[in-house]
């Protein structure tokens, strides 16, 4: 997934902040006992998701699809003392290892675990937003942007995952979910409302800051 070879990624991985036991620890379960590992931010995209949030010290963050929780705590570092983080994901089969993760953590009580289709739970959130993370099911990301955009504050911050998709945003023929991810961008690209950049970080993040 990531766009640059294996030699500057581990260059970057040298010149930013290490990761933490805990998350060493989710780093290697996940990839021990978890489907699709590669799914994980990992440290390097963690550590930037990590520098955005410390930037914001957001009072509410929300997260859409927790996987192993290890992107939710990058985030969490960068709470305001009365901060809290909702993240929610439709995955049961995890919960035990996310809550598990959540306890050792010393976010753990800032941080709102919401099991459920998150196209629902989210309308149950009676809250602003400053910070917005989006990385669930791709072909949701425009429902998942237009869903919580009124949510977010004036000078917030959304972010979505994977939207350069390995690469693929640029073949001329395109599958369908490659399709659903170029859509997504180009609905991003012409929205007045906002102001956007993408990070070529591991498989892209597109960075927008609503107006």
């Amino acid at each position: 997934m990531s766009l640059i070879n294996d030699d500057l990624q581990n260059l970057l991985i040298t010149y930013c902040e290490p990761e933490n036991e805990l998350l060493q620890q989710i780093d290697r379960e996940t990839n021990l006992k978890v489907l699709m590992p590669r799914m994980i931010s990992g440290h390097y995209q963690g550590r930037v998701l990590s520098m955005l949030s410390k930037m914001i010290s957001p009072r509410r963050i929300l997260e859409i699809g927790t996987f192993t929780g290890y992107a939710t705590l990058c985030l969490a570092e960068g709470l305001s003392k009365d901060g809290i983080l909702y993240t929610l994901d439709i995955n049961v089969e995890l919960e035990d290892m996310v809550r598990n993760h959540f306890s050792q953590s010393p976010y753990n009580n800032q941080i709102n675990y919401i099991l459920g289709d998150a196209t629902e739970t989210v309308n149950n959130l009676d809250e602003i937003f400053d910070l917005v993370f989006i990385d669930a099911d791709k072909k949701n990301n425009g429902t998942y942007y237009d869903l919580i955009f009124d949510r977010v504050r004036p000078g917030g911050i959304i972010i979505v995952d994977n939207v350069l998709w390995s690469g693929k945003v640029l073949q001329d023929k395109q599958d369908k979910d490659t399709k659903n991810i170029t859509t997504f961008n180009d609905k991003i690209a012409t929205d007045q409302h906002v102001e956007k950049l993408i990070l070529p970080v591991r498989d892209g993040l597109f960075v927008i800051m609503k107006k």
